[in-house]
């Protein structure tokens, strides 16, 4: 199996890159997987984009689920509530630390282009 390495830790991913443990997850973690998607321009993590992954975390640890980006706006209230970084929906999912989600969300994420 893949893994990142952050500060000497070995951080399991699967062979599309989704973290294999949710507990693994942190801002360091966040950085790292936004270079592997090559949009490591959101890093080093703003304070906004991380109140925004942590709602989706906590969401989906929550609803099993992903949250829409008018729920996380909604939700979130902050400056720059925008998901426009990421050029589909599956890239903040890694980013945000959440297991691979499942074939007809990956294929929504594709048609939508978020």
């Amino acid at each position: 199996m893949p893994v990142i390495e952050i500060e000497g830790k070995k951080i399991e991913v699967d062979d599309e890159g989704f973290l294999v443990k949710f507990e693994d997850w942190n801002e360091k973690v966040a950085c790292a997987l936004a270079d592997r998607e090559h949009v490591s321009n959101v890093c080093p993590l703003t304070k906004e984009r991380l109140e925004i992954f942590q709602f989706m975390r906590e969401f989906y640890k929550k609803f099993n689920a992903f949250p829409l980006s008018r729920a996380i706006c909604t939700n979130v209230h902050t400056k720059e509530c925008t998901l426009e970084k990421f050029p589909d929906g599956s890239v903040a999912w890694k980013i945000a630390g959440l297991p691979r989600p499942p074939e007809y969300l990956l294929s929504v994420f594709q048609a939508c282009g978020s």
